[in-house]
């Protein structure tokens, strides 16, 4: 094939992460930084409405949203086969494991959620379970926030910032102890994600401060372990 069309190809499903990446993670933070803090705030009649009405809207690009960007980094990875460096792996981990807490914890619970507040507003019993699903999306969602900063920070750092985590992963030199304390982080994080608290991350500066501390532990630990 002609090097440009190659070249091409590949740039075309670049694109299509970064497009799908944008519309994912921007929810994201609207969901944690914006939509949430409104909720504490307004009238029960208007949080019913935008329950309702608003957040299944917003949940329907979130989720296909991560659903594109995964596939496309997928098939990225496999252009990229073993050019694959420390840091976009580690970003790869990160956003593979966002991806598994949209579509089996924040979208599962946010329907009993959404199901729970029209059969009230119908006139119906609550759901007992729906208090529960909420905190169990909430602390999902506040922990792929926190992922999201190193994970950004490490796929933007794969082609422009140099260190250890610049090494491709086939060659010698990639610390097996930095790679394991690396990942081993990360599932713990995970781990509270499915059956921990959201404590630090409760506050929308608490999550923000964590994502950068998280940055900056793995980065030292990629670096110099």
């Amino acid at each position: 094939m002609d090097q440009f069309l190659t070249m091409l190809i590949e740039y075309s499903f670049r694109w299509m992460h970064f497009l799908a990446g944008v519309t994912w993670i921007g929810i994201l933070y609207y969901f944690n930084f914006v939509q949430t803090e409104y909720f504490k705030e307004t009238d029960a009649s208007a949080k019913s409405a935008a329950i309702s009405k608003l957040v299944p809207r917003a949940l329907w690009w979130f989720r296909y949203g991560a659903l594109l960007t995964l596939l496309s980094g997928v098939i990225l990875a496999a252009y990229m086969g073993a050019r694959m460096n420390f840091y976009i792996t580690i970003g790869m981990v990160m956003g593979t494991l966002m991806f598994l807490n949209v579509w089996l914890i924040i979208w599962p619970k946010q329907q009993i959620v959404i199901a729970n507040n029209d059969t009230v507003a119908g006139g119906g019993e609550a759901n007992p379970e729906a208090a529960g699903a909420l905190a169990a999306a909430g602390l999902a969602s506040r922990t792929n926030t926190l992922f999201s900063l190193p994970m950004l920070f490490f796929m933007g750092a794969s082609t422009h910032l140099p260190g250890m985590g610049a090494i491709v992963m086939s060659a010698e030199g990639v610390s097996t102890l930095a790679m394991g304390l690396t990942v081993l982080i990360i599932l713990g994080l995970e781990i509270n994600a499915i059956k921990g608290k959201t404590g630090i991350m409760t506050s929308v500066t608490g999550v923000i401060h964590s994502g950068i501390g998280l940055t900056a532990v793995l980065l030292v630990v990629m670096q110099y372990l």
